[in-house]
C-alpha cells in the first residue's frame, strides 16, 4: 500500500489502461452480441445510428439510440458526483467505479439466467445499462485526468502517436508508450470479449465485472489519504 500510494500517477494510469481493455471487452459484447451497438465507443454509436436512421438496411435504431442516451446519463452522473473535488482519485471515485463494476455483474447475471432468444425489452435493458455503466466510467476516468487514457476511445490517441512521432512532429519525450499501450489494450479487450462470447452473452460482462471491480479495490488501496 505505501508503495502504490507513493506513486498515484503511474497507479492511476494502470488502472486506467485496465479499464481501457475492459472498454474492448464490452464493446465486443454490445457490437457482436446486442446487434452492432457500441457501448462504450460513442463515436461508433453516433455513426451506426445516423446511418441507421437513413434507412441503410441491418442498423439498429433502438439498440444504440439507448446506448447513447444512458452513456450521457452515466457521464452526467459521474460529473455530478465528483463536482467540487480536486483532479484524481477520491472516496466517490471508488463508489463510481464499483458501481461500474455493480452493473456489468447485474449485466452477467442476466445473461446467464436467461435463455439465448430473450425478449427483446430485455436486450434493450441490457444495452441502457452497459451504456451507463461506460457512461460512468468514461466519466470517472476524465475526473483522474491521465492524458491519453480516456478509456473509451482510441482516437485522439492514435492522432498524438502519429503527431508527435519521429515522422511528424517530432516532439521529444512523448508518452508513446502509454498511447500505444491504451490502443493494445483496446484491441486485446474486444478480441477476448469475443472469444468470449462463443461460450455465452454473460462471460464477457462477468470479465469486465472483475476487471472494473479490482480496478476500484486498487484505487482506494492506493489513494493517498
Amino acid at each position: 500500500m505505501p508503495r502504490l500510494r507513493d506513486h498515484p500517477a503511474g497507479l492511476h494510469l494502470g488502472l486506467m489502461l485496465a479499464m481501457t481493455f475492459s472498454t474492448g471487452v464490452v464493446d465486443a459484447l454490445g457490437y457482436l452480441g446486442l446487434d452492432k451497438v457500441f457501448a462504450g465507443n460513442m463515436t461508433g454509436n453516433v455513426v451506426v445510428l445516423a446511418m441507421a436512421l437513413t434507412g441503410a438496411g441491418g442498423l439498429p435504431v433502438v439498440g444504440p439510440l439507448l446506448a447513447l442516451a444512458f452513456f450521457i446519463v452515466g457521464a452526467a452522473i459521474a460529473g455530478r458526483t465528483l463536482r467540487r473535488l480536486a483532479a484524481g482519485w477520491a472516496a466517490r471515485t471508488t463508489v463510481l467505479f464499483a458501481g461500474v463494476a455493480a452493473l456489468l455483474a447485474i449485466v452477467a447475471i442476466v445473461a446467464f439466467a436467461l435463455p439465448q432468444h430473450r425478449a427483446e425489452w430485455v436486450t434493450y435493458a441490457i444495452t441502457g445499462a452497459l451504456g451507463l455503466a461506460m457512461g460512468c466510467q468514461a466519466g470517472s476516468a476524465r475526473h483522474i485526468g491521465v492524458s491519453d487514457v480516456t478509456t473509451v476511445v482510441v482516437t485522439s490517441t492514435l492522432v498524438g502517436l502519429a503527431f508527435d512521432s519521429r515522422f511528424g512532429r517530432g516532439a521529444a519525450g512523448h508518452p508513446w508508450e502509454r498511447r500505444v499501450g491504451a490502443i493494445l489494450l483496446l484491441m486485446a479487450g474486444a478480441a477476448t470479449g469475443a472469444l468470449l462470447l462463443r461460450l455465452g452473452l454473460g462471460w464477457p460482462a462477468l470479465c469486465a465485472a472483475v476487471v472494473s471491480a479490482a480496478v476500484a479495490v486498487l484505487g482506494a488501496v492506493g489513494r493517498p489519504h
